[in-house]
């Protein structure tokens, strides 16, 4: 059984799969600390100072906990009911981003491959057998 698994981690695929997940997860760091670090600032100065990630519908406000001299609580704090949407509009800019440079790296992948396609295979070298028969066949024409 250990050597079956051995055998299924170190396959291509396996390996591929990991590593792509891996620099997956890293290039989603990087989107997103462009997006919430340098896009939104941006986007923010040129509306008048707009922070997306801090914009809320708040259903429920909330209520701070009340204590009496004695700290005791008299009413207990309730917690803020809001809906982020702030958060979602920055996800769903995430999310294009990423989605615009798998985009081009797939693009570039189907160029490549359609460029190594259509370049014409160097025809094979003849076998010594017909390169023999070749040289009778110029030998006979002369």
């Amino acid at each position: 059984m250990l050597k079956e698994f051995k055998e299924f981690a170190m396959k291509g695929n396996l390996i591929d799969t990991a590593i792509a997940f891996v620099m997956g997860a890293a290039f989603g760091k990087v989107v997103t600390a462009f997006v919430e670090k340098m896009f939104s600032p941006l986007v923010g100065l040129l509306m008048g100072g707009l922070d997306l990630t801090k914009k809320m519908w708040v259903v429920k406000k909330g209520v701070a906990e009340v204590k009496d001299a004695a700290g005791n609580i008299v009413t207990p704090a309730v917690a803020e009911v809001a809906v982020q949407w702030g958060s979602f509009i920055t996800a769903i800019i995430d999310f294009t981003v990423v989605a615009f440079v798998m985009f081009i790296i797939i693009k570039a992948m189907n160029a490549a491959k359609k460029k190594e396609a259509e370049a014409p295979a160097a025809a094979p070298e003849p076998t010594a057998q017909e390169k023999l028969l070749m040289e009778i066949r110029d030998a006979l024409k002369k």
